[in-house]
């Protein structure tokens, strides 16, 4: 049987707030110190789970702990954030509903360690599968790449996001994730140029420095040492517990996993190191003849390196920070920059370029991770976003402002979705709905982001007029028209109250948000709603070479120039802001809120102010008002009747009838009001707290009995059970006790019969074994001496024979012998015609068959071998052999063509495109074609020419066109010459009196002399109509060049050119070829 457990089983304080009695903030804080005190970091309001950060690792999110939550009702176990991720989970699978988990708190508090708990716990109990690994394994890995760019140690959290990430999940309809969504919000990029004192810019810089190889740093023109760049600070650099280098590997691992290719990680790294040498530049005054100053850059080396970084003419972009180009209609007019106004735009420029970078990232992310099937998604949502922020000393400025104004959307958007479910339970279940007194933050809303009289409407407007236009402007301006707001406070506005109130500074405002009253410095404030970056900076970036500055950049582009002003930051936030609302009110919405229990960031401390602090401005107390303002628990009647059912005889221990009717039973047998619950359709609702908690106080009195009970019983049966065992021991050790004396017994008399039957025998065995020894010692004696008597006479007789036939059948044994040995050593001659080697003969008169046998197996081995031979290569050694026949013993360079295979075609002319023209042009198929020299008379130099050879004559052509120089019918070749030497010449001679024979002969050089000469030979033999070529070897042969013959002569001797033999003219009658030695 499974035991369960329950929320209010061994209960550390109170696990559900909405049971908390009394109800106050002071009984709330306790109740969270308790939980605090005893590592149980979690606790429900209804739904929502609040959450401490611990600041250490605890042992309540191993896989164990996954599969605990798994599938479980989400009262049915202890706190944890693990239940609210599989109630929403199951919802969306199971009932089809989109869901999403809203994070907030204030930094610190660990809503990014939420989310990603709620991420890995979706990601163990999805389903499995290579795909479905790669798209939660890709999902995981994006949040090391978006808290690498967009996190920062800050004084109250060393992983401190500084942006607003919310991620769609999408699923198919079996529950497995297919990909998703990333919006972000908000980035602080005021942080790239200017760090508070004991915080850090983003990670990426630390890492990138710390994390990257020599060889990196070096492409990127970077140093590793941190006080070499303007925009680090240096008093917190090193982090205990951040290993810079570490991570910076985690996210180059997390950005290949993602999908980002190797070239584009180059990109990235190359814009960060841009950053860096932006804060280096520097800006000296330089008077100008009209008495204004004009910046200039002092050294101009770190802007060279960025400008070699980005790809930009250096001239460019020193220009767009010295000058800046105002356009109005068809007008533009350039002003100098001086240099305050310089590092304006070099600040400007550093935020605009690392914030659209980040941009750029949260795009290429959602490309890789994004769904890819066209069908209807399953969506979860996760919103980590920034909680309220309230600084002390009225350093809250327009960052503050802003993300104060998205706490109070969600606030809204929570109280209202709260109500709402509360409203569609009490309906679902047929409970009559009473209405709920609640703070409707909707004014203050409005208050911020009216589009006639909001604060930020008037921000915008005061951005946009014409005119001096400063922070001042726009305080006198919110004085005139929110001074009888009644949550807007200001020393300067027309209510007189607050003009002696001196906590109220002259150059602030102060609004009274849901949370409590914050205190605004409106210094910054237009500047950071401006946002504003000069025209020519945009145009100098888009003019560079860099694969991503374009994207970037868009607005550079000199053809799309855009003179309206571009939308300031609080109406894109406030734009992004409503989006964000119709996408969670479209959802289911589940809740984490979480809460920091100290500022000091250590462990076991819990600062009850500070916590007071942020359950105020996070409403819990609030929420658990409205939460129980109708019923403050509820259960379905199953589980009630199941745990309650031992209170009343008629339920105990089991109920036969519908679970509803057992309820009705149980609390009318308790005696339980009836104004104190509500029966719905499906779940029993109790109004007041201590109605369940008289239950449970009941049920544990009546589980102690129970208890008592079965101990009671148990032991009974215990004692019981003893004795019986005992008893059924005794029998059987009783039992082996006497078979033992009995076997004892048997064996005793069983040994003595065997020693007394051992004695007899004994006895009676020697007297047989001395007769036996007798007869044998006679039997013995007379074989022994028969034996001598029969050697005797064989021997008689023996020695007559031998002496008349030994010698002959000793011969003839030793001979046969020898034979048998002679041909058992012939076994080891190989089969190779080409392995001469062969026994030894043993023995002088095996000589006549030992040459025999020697010809005899020769000539069977080579015909066993010819026997292997396709026609084709038959042919080849045809040609070989023919080959060794006119050439061996007669030319030097024969033996070096003996282990080259005739080929024939040596040019591919039927393959190569260059020669398909020649190839048709041939009538008959091409024997040969190679590659020869035609020796000219003149000279004695050659011209390449290609040689083709068919049946019926051959072909000289040239190389570079394959144009036919000469075709000649073999019936007119009357011989061929060539040298004794190993050089290539040959010549072609023709029959006088023939129709070719009107040029003269040929004198030719090839590589393959060999073998152009023996197919010559071979065709001659085989064709009848003609007579045989005549092959002429000799040094010194005569050539027929059209009307004179002249000699050619070949000797021996090193040619100038190298190893190839050389042809020489001497004279008109005379060619020398001189051929190297050998």
């Amino acid at each position: 049987m499974e035991v369960k457990t329950s929320l209010l089983d061994n209960m550390i304080g109170v696990g559900d707030m909405v049971l908390l009695e009394p109800l106050n903030e002071d009984s709330f804080i306790m109740n969270l110190r308790n939980r605090f005190d005893h590592n149980e970091i979690y606790t429900y309001i209804g739904s929502v789970v609040i959450s401490m950060n611990p600041y250490r690792s605890l042992p309540i999110y191993t896989p164990q702990k996954v599969e605990e939550y798994r599938n479980r009702n989400f009262y049915e176990l202890s706190p944890h954030i693990y239940a609210l991720a599989d109630e929403a989970y199951r919802s969306l699978r199971d009932q089809d509903k989109d869901q999403c988990i809203l994070i907030t708190g204030e930094s610190g508090a660990g809503k990014t360690e939420a989310s990603k708990l709620v991420m890995s716990y979706v990601a163990a109990v999805c389903g499995k599968g290579q795909e479905v690994n790669k798209v939660k394994e890709q999902l995981l890995q994006s949040n090391p790449v978006l808290e690498a760019f967009g996190n920062a140690k800050t004084m109250r959290n060393d992983n401190s996001s500084r942006f607003g990430k919310y991620m769609d999940i999408e699923f198919d309809f079996k529950g497995d994730p297919l990909g998703g969504v990333i919006s972000n919000y908000l980035l602080e990029k005021s942080r790239v140029c200017k760090q508070p004192r004991g915080e850090r810019n983003f990670h990426i810089f630390y890492q990138l420095l710390s994390g990257a190889s020599d060889d990196t740093l070096m492409k990127l023109k970077l140093d590793r040492d941190f006080s070499k760049y303007n925009y680090l600070s240096l008093d917190s650099a090193n982090v205990n517990g951040l290993d810079d280098a570490a991570s910076f590997r985690t996210v180059r691992n997390a950005m290949q996993i993602v999908g980002f290719m190797e070239a584009e990680v180059q990109s990235v790294l190359e814009l960060v190191a841009a950053v860096l040498k932006l804060g280096n530049i520097e800006f000296k005054p330089e008077s100008r003849v009209n008495g204004f100053d004009e910046s200039r850059v002092k050294d101009k080396n770190d802007l060279k390196e960025m400008c070699e970084l980005l790809g930009i003419e250096q001239s460019v972009l020193e220009r767009a920070f010295s000058y800046r180009t105002v356009e109005a209609k068809m007008e533009k007019m350039s002003t100098t920059l001086n240099v305050a106004q310089a590092y304006y735009a070099r600040d400007a420029l550093a935020k605009n370029l690392y914030s659209r970078l980040f941009s750029w990232l949260v795009t290429r992310i959602n490309e890789s991770i994004k769904a890819q099937a066209k069908t209807r998604h399953k969506v979860m949502g996760v919103l980590d976003i920034y909680g309220f922020e309230i600084f002390e000393e009225g350093d809250n400025s327009f960052e503050q402002f802003i993300i104060n104004y998205c706490n109070e959307k969600l606030q809204q958007i929570f109280i209202e979705l709260t109500l709402r479910e509360e409203q569609e339970e009490y309906i679902r279940e047929d409970i009559e709905w009473t209405n709920i007194e609640y703070f409707n933050n909707a004014v203050i809303c409005d208050l911020i982001e009216n589009n006639q009289n909001g604060i930020l409407a008037m921000l915008d407007e005061e951005c946009l007029r014409p005119g001096t236009v400063t922070d001042d402007t726009f305080l006198d301006k919110l004085n005139t028209i929110c001074a009888e707001h009644q949550h807007f406070e200001s020393r300067l506005n027309k209510n007189s109250k607050f003009l002696t109130d001196h906590s109220l500074p002259h150059s602030c405002f102060r609004i009274q948000h849901y949370a409590g009253k914050v205190l605004y410095r409106v210094e910054g404030f237009v500047d950071k709603n401006n946002d504003l970056l000069y025209r020519d900076l945009s145009q100098a970036m888009y003019k560079a070479t860099h694969s991503l500055m374009r994207q970037l950049f868009p607005e550079g582009n000199p053809a799309k120039v855009n003179l309206k002003r571009p939308p300031t930051a609080g109406f894109q936030f406030k734009a992004s802001v409503g989006v964000l609302m119709k996408n969670l009110q479209t959802k289911n919405p589940n809740y984490i809120r979480c809460i920091k229990p100290n500022d000091k960031k250590v462990a076991h401390i819990f600062t009850d102010s500070l916590v007071c602090h942020q359950v105020r401005y996070l409403g819990l107390v609030e929420n658990v008002r409205v939460r129980r303002a109708g019923y403050a628990f509820r259960q379905p009647y199953e589980s009630c009747l199941e745990r309650y059912k031992m209170l009343c005889k008629k339920t105990w221990p089991h109920w036969r009838g519908p679970a509803r009717d057992g309820v009705e039973v149980l609390l009318t047998d308790c005696s339980v009001p009836t104004e104190e619950f509500a029966y719905g359709r499906s779940k029993i609702f109790i109004r007041n707290p201590r109605t369940l908690f008289t239950l449970e106080e009941r049920r544990r009195a009546c589980l102690e009995d129970l208890a008592t009970l079965i101990q009671k019983i148990y032991r009974g049966w215990k004692s019981r059970t003893h004795f019986l065992l005992l008893k059924k021991s005794q029998v059987v050790v009783a039992a082996w006790y006497r078979r033992y004396a009995q076997q004892n017994k048997y064996q005793k008399i069983k040994s003595a019969t065997l020693v007394m039957q051992s004695f007899i025998r004994g006895w009676k065995a020697r007297n047989i074994l001395r007769q036996l020894k007798y007869e044998k010692r006679c039997k013995e004696a007379v074989t022994t001496i028969a034996a001598y008597w029969h050697g005797t006479q064989v021997r008689r007789e023996y020695r007559k024979f031998f002496r008349a036939n030994a010698g002959k059948k000793i011969y003839d044994f030793t001979i046969q012998r020898i034979m048998q040995k002679y041909f058992l050593g012939l076994k080891t001659t190989t089969m190779s015609p080409m392995d001469n080697s062969w026994p030894a003969k043993p023995y002088g008169f095996l000589e006549g068959a030992h040459t025999q046998l020697r010809r005899i197996f020769h000539l069977w081995r080579c015909k066993k071998y010819r026997g292997q031979f396709t026609e084709e290569k038959k042919a080849v050694y045809e040609e070989k052999l023919e080959a060794s026949e006119i050439f061996k013993d007669k030319k030097a360079l024969y033996p070096s063509s003996v282990s080259q295979p005739f080929k024939g075609d040596y040019l591919e002319i039927q393959k190569n495109p260059k020669y398909q023209k020649l190839n048709s042009a041939m009538e008959e198929k091409v024997l040969l074609a190679d590659l020869v020299n035609k020796i000219n008379r003149a000279n004695g130099k050659g011209s390449p020419r290609l040689f083709l050879l068919t049946k019926s004559n051959f072909v000289l052509a040239d190389q570079k066109t394959g144009q036919v120089k000469a075709s000649v019918p073999l019936p007119d070749l009357a011989s061929v010459s060539v040298s004794t030497q190993s050089d290539g010449f040959f010549a072609l001679k023709l029959k006088e009196g023939s129709a070719s024979a009107s040029k003269g002969d040929f004198l030719l050089s090839s590589e393959h002399l060999i073998e152009i000469i023996t197919k010559l030979h071979r065709i001659g033999t085989t064709a009848a109509d003609r007579d045989q070529i005549n092959i002429d070897i000799s040094d010194e042969f005569l050539v027929q060049f059209k009307q004179d013959k002249v000699c050619v002569k070949f000797i021996q001797g090193g040619p100038k050119n190298g190893n190839s033999a050389a042809c020489k003219r001497k004279n008109n009658r005379l060619l020398e070829v001189s051929v190297p030695s050998p």
